[in-house]
């Protein structure tokens, strides 16, 4: 993931919005206490979701792929008054420790924390969906999509997280089942007319995609 310059993110974070309390909390306790703490969305693209949430106002997001609730927690921030974001994982192992900080939030009454398989419970969620972000099982992106893209109303948007793959996404040599879906993925957005599509190369890649 670190294939920016680390002077230039720096740089990026100390002139956007800085973290929340809970937020840096949360930052700080999954880098000291969880396996994988790449995986946190982090200050700056935390920022990004919470903007872009903001700007959209929804009334219902979907997350599939909650790891710790770090992006849970930034996207909810745009939530309407009476809105709601459910975010689903398959992870039980991490639930106490994202619950606990959900449990924490302003935002403790509109997040719906779902520990199931994404592929059969997004098929129970009736839409219209207003923002979802897919941060999950890489070889899965395109099932993800094909399951949201229905529910998801006019002018809404899909984030999709990791579609740089560390670089991996232009190297050639790179064959491994993740990086050829994540290709086999951008490859299907871009030819899918349904979107308009900007893949933005913040953090690890964070591909938007707006529903005509």
């Amino acid at each position: 993931m670190e294939f920016i310059d680390s002077n230039i993110e720096a740089y990026s974070q100390s002139f956007s919005d800085p973290e929340s309390a809970l937020l840096k909390e949360l930052n700080r306790e999954t880098h000291a206490l969880i396996l994988q703490p790449r995986m946190l969305s982090g200050h700056l693209q935390g920022r990004f979701l919470s903007l872009i949430s903001k700007i959209l106002q929804p009334k219902l997001i979907l997350e599939i792929g909650t790891y710790t609730g770090y992006s849970a927690l930034c996207l909810a921030e745009g939530l309407t008054e009476k809105g709601h974001l459910i975010t689903l994982d398959i992870n039980e192992e991490l639930e106490t420790f994202a619950r606990s900080f959900f449990n924490r939030s302003p935002y403790a009454s509109q997040i719906d924390y779902r520990i199931v398989d994404a592929k059969d419970e997004v098929k129970k969620i009736d839409g219209p969906i207003d923002l979802v972000f897919i941060d999950a099982d890489k070889r899965n992106y395109a099932t993800y999509f094909d399951l949201v893209i229905d529910k998801v109303r006019s002018g809404g948007l899909i984030i999709v997280d990791n579609v740089l793959w560390s670089g991996k996404i232009i190297d050639a040599t790179a064959q491994d089942k993740s990086t050829v879906a994540l290709r086999d993925f951008n490859q299907k957005c871009l030819d899918d007319v349904r979107v308009e599509k900007t893949l933005l190369p913040l953090r690890d890649g964070l591909l938007i995609l707006r529903k005509k």
